[in-house]
């Protein structure tokens, strides 16, 4: 039986003015923190829209065969040794239908993280849209979909938790993104749309890659 990879979802609230200086000290301690236990950094990111100026998201990933017990266990020490780091909280959480493998990703950008509680019964024709709508949308918003993730345990009974991370190249991107012009840019919406409607909840925030090795996100967002 193959596996499942395990990624870890964080959130870290950094002391005041700090997150930058937080955020490059996890990332460089990481792979003597973490990397023994078979994790790595994935990304890190700032928030841009949504979420506290101080607040860090980060998700590791872990080599197949590490338990979430494992994996958050391995993921304490490496967040409670963190340069500045008033507080912290991480989720597991398998891929679905992306991502294919723990590349990380590495352009700057317009990150969105997109939040799902979905009952299990729309669940299936949830993942059929998403599989069909992301080509077009990609395609029409010089965008990416980096990853569908399901988080290990539902919000409530009867639901399922997934987490949405898509890239755009910037937030005017975002926005026309929700503005669709001519016919296949309405079949994207239009099953998107119908998406959101089988959820019981859904809400996003954008974020920037701290991570990036092109460039270095220099706005003040907050």
């Amino acid at each position: 039986m193959t596996a499942t990879p395990t990624y870890l979802f964080h959130t870290v609230q950094a002391a005041p003015r700090e997150w930058r200086e937080t955020a490059e000290a996890l990332d460089a301690a990481a792979a003597d923190a973490i990397g023994a236990s078979g994790g790595e950094v994935f990304g890190i990111w700032r928030s841009q829209i949504g979420r506290p100026r101080d607040e860090l998201t980060a998700i590791t990933s872990w080599r197949d065969g590490v338990s979430s017990d494992a994996a958050i266990e391995a993921a304490r020490g490496w967040l409670e040794a963190g340069r500045g780091i008033r507080t912290h909280e991480s989720r597991a959480m398998t891929p679905t239908l992306r991502p294919a493998d723990a590349t990380p990703p590495r352009r700057q950008g317009n990150y969105a993280f997109r939040y799902f509680t979905t009952p299990e019964a729309n669940y299936s024709e949830f993942l059929s849209l998403c599989e069909a709508a992301w080509p077009g949308f990609e395609a029409a918003y010089d965008s990416q979909v980096i990853g569908l993730w399901r988080f290990g345990e539902g919000s409530a009974p009867g639901a399922i938790d997934t987490l949405l991370l898509t890239r755009r190249p910037d937030l005017a991107m975002w926005e026309r993104s929700k503005l669709p012009e001519g016919e296949a840019e309405r079949e994207v919406r239009a099953k998107l749309s119908r998406r959101y409607d089988l959820c019981d909840a859904t809400w996003v925030v954008t974020t920037t890659l701290i991570t990036a090795h092109d460039e270095k996100d220099e706005a003040r967002w907050a």
